[in-house]
This record gives C-alpha cells, sequence and structure tokens, in this order.
C-alpha cells in the first residue's frame, strides 16, 4: 500500500525547517516530495543525498512550497 505524504500537494520539491526535541532546528531544501516514507525513520530524497529524521525526535515540521 502507498501511503502517500501530503507534502506532494506543496508541489514536486520543497524546503522544510525541522525543529528538533531539545530546542535545535535544521533548514533542508530540495526535498523531492515524491520520495517521502514515513515510519520509525522518515526517510526522504534531495538532489545529492537521502535524509533520514527519527520521527520521535521531532516536534514540528515547516514545509514551504520551492518554484
Amino acid at each position: 500500500m502507498n501511503l502517500k505524504s501530503t507534502v506532494e500537494e506543496m508541489g514536486k520539491t520543497v524546503t522544510q525547517i525541522i525543529h528538533f526535541s531539545g530546542g535545535n532546528k535544521r533548514t533542508f531544501s530540495g526535498i523531492d516530495t515524491h520520495t517521502i516514507k514515513q515510519g520509525e525513520f522518515t526517510k526522504m530524497r534531495m538532489k545529492d543525498r537521502m535524509l533520514l529524521v527519527k520521527t520521535g525526535n521531532v516536534d514540528c515540521i515547516e514545509v514551504f512550497a520551492e518554484k
């Protein structure tokens, strides 16, 4: 079953600001929205790398469409 991320509705690529538990936050640009797979580790591809984020360490994610 393909559980598509609703982030795909924002467009083909997005920028995300991920707010981690403990107050740290990181900005990631150029995320290919159709590659996002959610689970214990959320996986997503960027232009030159793959990003894995441990879901339990995240408080909030801001998503911005890219043009």
